[in-house]
């Protein structure tokens, strides 16, 4: 069944068409991975799926909505509730410890503190980091906040995780470590990964490869 459904997806950014006529179907529970040289448009794919980013023509559905109708403010709600994010550089706030970091975006959705924090420490324990909960990021390896960036992700329990190259910014190991992380949570938990990546190692671990180059997948 097709979680995400985009069909003849354009975009440019001025005279640059970064996305040319691009159609693609995500299934529930698979991992696929987005590959790619640089400037191939995997990016501005991944953050258009993710509605982070707006197509210029072309069609978008996810768990049967179509986005591109929604207005801003329920386009962010959804977002919210069904996509959960993961980059290369975690995008946490220094000055929040992990566990307030995992929770922002349940306190957004207007999940109460006491429930927000019962789930977030599952997630840490859940994630093999909970003795980490009261560290802030600068006292985190950066594998460790990558696992608090991806139980953030998780906290609102979306049935999509799109990771913008979740694995650029850690050693072999760590790497290694999040690609496993990966496939268990997809087994333990349902969920469906989209994942742009340079790494060959985690795209050969993928159920799909979708390679892009100048604008297209090929």
């Amino acid at each position: 069944m097709s979680l995400i459904t985009a069909q003849h997806i354009h975009k440019s950014y001025g005279n640059l068409h970064v996305l040319n006529d691009v159609s693609v179907d995500i299934h529930k529970e698979e991992i696929v991975a987005i590959t790619g040289a640089s400037g191939a448009g995997k990016s501005t794919l991944l953050h258009i799926l993710g509605t982070l980013d707006k197509a210029d023509s072309g069609t978008l559905t996810i768990e049967k909505t179509e986005v591109l109708r929604l207005s801003d403010k329920k386009l962010s709600a959804f977002r919210n509730k069904n996509i959960g994010f993961v980059f290369q550089f975690h995008h946490l706030l220094p000055e929040f410890t992990a566990l307030e970091n995992i929770c922002i975006p349940a306190f957004i959705a207007g999940q109460k503190k006491k429930e927000a924090i019962e789930k977030a420490m599952e997630l840490l324990c859940l994630l093999k980091i909970e003795e980490r909960a009261t560290h802030k990021p600068s006292q985190l390896s950066g594998g460790e906040q990558q696992r608090v960036a991806i139980a953030r992700a998780l906290i609102n329990n979306p049935a999509i995780i799109l990771a913008d190259e979740p694995s650029g910014n850690l050693d072999s190991k760590s790497a290694h470590e999040l690609h496993q992380l990966f496939l268990a949570l997809r087994e333990n938990l349902k969920k469906t990964f989209v994942i742009v990546t340079h790494n060959t190692q985690l795209a050969q671990m993928s159920d799909r490869i979708l390679d892009m180059k100048d604008g297209k997948i090929v």
